[in-house]
């Protein structure tokens, strides 16, 4: 028998609190050697493409993976939870809203350990569907008190603002130019598709920190060349994953920038492996492209959780 979680259910169960807990738990987890993650594998047809994400984790006692499916006109999500000791299958989540969930909360977890303590002042470039939880992820790590945010489709754009507002009871406000939503600002988050930048290095000031979660195929690239150069510090969720779908630092990689070896695992700060922000003048980066460990964490709290509240549908699979 395996449980069933669709899509209100998990939206039901899961707040941003638990993303955050679960997210850095699951990074710390692999850091520490208690988990393990294959890098997300992709198949691509003319049709759509198929994506899959495994990890195994002895600290939670689950082993699985999400798969999904993309294509222009629609979608499918699911993470697929397996018992490591009796080896069944105990649980099938829908995994949309949930996925955005968690890109969101890597963000909000780097910006805990990378942004300065006095951050108050978001930038965000990108007003997409995974663009909310990367506010709402920020905005409760740290006590952000203005947010600009910069779309090039400025209709959808002010619209966005207007629910962000009250979603956080904070002004949310619409930026002129993407240059004018990162002049001053603490932290930045950048969630686009973009296959050129939108984030330049000559905006950068002292200080920032930067969230890039967009760039997780090749073809992506939302900071230039010259952004790289500038960050002090350099964080990925892993080196594996950054190898293969890191369209941001390619570049810098093939002239010398920076090594891929010397990019530093998110995980290993968390774990105190690896030091943080050393000065409040360091300019930090963050490159997220999600990673299924974090999938398997999160998707065991649901399962937790549904138990608890006797949420979810019991289905008569592997009796």
């Amino acid at each position: 028998m395996i449980y069933y979680l669709n899509e209100a259910e998990v939206q039901q169960l899961l707040t941003m609190s638990v993303f955050l807990q679960a997210a850095e738990q699951s990074l710390k987890d692999r850091a520490l050697q208690h988990a393990i993650d294959v890098p997300r594998q992709r198949i691509y047809t003319e049709e759509g493409i198929q994506h899959v994400l495994q990890a195994s984790s002895k600290a939670i006692g689950y082993t699985g993976f999400k798969f999904y499916y993309t294509r222009p006109t629609g979608k499918s999500f699911y993470v697929n939870l397996i018992n490591i000791q009796s080896g069944k299958l105990e649980a099938m989540i829908e995994a949309v809203w949930m996925s955005m969930m968690r890109t969101g909360a890597a963000s909000g977890v780097a910006t805990q350990y990378l942004a300065t303590k006095q951050a108050q002042v978001l930038a965000q470039i990108g007003s997409g569907y995974q663009s909310s939880s990367q506010l709402e992820a920020v905005c409760a790590v740290r006590p952000i008190t203005e947010v600009r945010v910069f779309s090039r489709q400025r209709e959808k754009l002010l619209a966005y603002c207007q629910t962000m507002s009250k979603k956080l009871n904070l002004n949310v406000l619409p930026a002129e130019s993407a240059q004018a939503a990162v002049q001053g600002a603490h932290i930045i988050n950048v969630i686009t598709k973009s296959a050129t930048p939108v984030l330049k290095g000559e905006w950068l000031e002292p200080g920032q920190h930067i969230n890039a979660a967009g760039s997780n195929t090749l073809s992506r690239v939302e900071i230039d060349e010259r952004t790289v150069k500038r960050c002090d510090l350099i964080t990925v969720d892993s080196r594996g994953t950054a190898q293969k779908e890191c369209g941001d630092l390619i570049a810098s990689i093939e002239k010398g920038v920076v090594q891929w070896d010397q990019l530093i695992e998110i995980g290993d700060i968390f774990a105190g492996k690896s030091p943080s922000r050393t000065h409040d003048k360091q300019i930090t980066l963050y490159e997220s492209h999600g990673m299924g460990v974090q999938d398997l964490y999160i998707a065991a709290k649901a399962l937790d959780l549904a138990k608890t509240h006797l949420l979810g549908t019991t289905l008569p699979v592997g009796l």
